[in-house]
């Protein structure tokens, strides 16, 4: 069972990196390509409900910062109290 938290702990980070590559490539049209549309279509159906509920605020999207909070929140209270129950921490 401890394999599993580390595989979901391990696909938490990757996605929140994943979403600081999108939002960096949002900003900087020049280097927007095919992989691009690729990375939208793993990050937007995530953002998407958030943008509902919160619309952009100045021209500022706060649905990045949202979805990263819940993501890190969950990680840490429910990922990282798992792994560390595997070894023995509790």
């Amino acid at each position: 069972m401890c394999q599993v938290w580390q595989v979901v702990d391990l696909i938490f980070k990757i996605y929140v990196l994943l979403m600081i590559v999108y939002a960096v490539v949002s900003w900087v049209p020049s280097i927007r390509g095919r992989w691009s549309e690729y990375l939208a279509m793993l990050i937007e159906p995530v953002l998407a409900p958030v943008r509902r509920i919160v619309p952009p605020l100045g021209g500022l999207d706060l649905s990045f910062i949202i979805v990263i909070i819940v993501i890190q929140l969950v990680d840490s209270q429910i990922v990282r109290n798992n792994l560390y129950a595997c070894v023995g921490g509790y």
